[in-house]
């Protein structure tokens, strides 16, 4: 990559604190902008996709979506429907496995497409994660044509998991962008 990237931060259901690893990378450097959704409670995924759809339509630089949890499923979604949009790569952390969920608010993101993604992508996913088994998540890399690394027990891989700026998960990004 020859320009610096511009990080599309995507939170998932109900936001990403100001303890949750992706709000300390937008702290700590500028190229991490956060991609705001008008209601992170009640996701409307037509309204999130073009949300997203324009954050990255207004980048000048090249684009990675850094996302967590809902927010990986909504760059599947937007993927599918955007086909050979500008991305440079995605990290998809914790994606939640929704179908399984149970979580009324959630089921207008569902099916979870099942579809190759067209950028490079590595899924990170904690073998201990109440939101999506390890099982799952590896169908999740399989279908969206991705790697997939086991960060180990980290529950959903969020703020109660207690990783403050996440030093592994910045080098799991770099392996991503190398």
């Amino acid at each position: 990559m020859t320009a610096q990237p511009r990080f599309l931060v995507l939170p998932g259901y109900e936001g990403s604190g100001p303890e949750h690893w992706q709000s300390h990378w937008e702290a700590a450097d500028p190229a991490f902008q956060r991609v705001e959704q008008a209601d992170w409670d009640h996701p409307v995924l037509g309204e999130w996709v073009e949300v997203l759809d324009a954050a990255v339509a207004a980048q000048e630089q090249p684009v990675v979506l850094v996302a967590h949890s809902l927010g990986c499923i909504l760059v599947a979604h937007w993927a599918a429907q955007r086909a050979g949009a500008a991305v440079a790569g995605a990290f998809l952390v914790a994606p939640a496995d929704i179908e399984a969920a149970g979580v009324a608010a959630l089921d207008n993101f569902c099916p979870i497409p099942l579809e190759p993604l067209p950028f490079p992508t590595l899924v990170v996913a904690s073998s201990d994660d109440p939101w999506c088994t390890l099982d799952r998540s590896q169908q999740f890399a399989d279908a969206w044509g991705a790697r997939l690394a086991v960060a180990g027990a980290y529950g959903h891989l969020n703020s109660a998991a207690g990783l403050g700026d996440w030093a592994q998960g910045r080098e799991l990004l770099g392996q991503l962008l190398s």
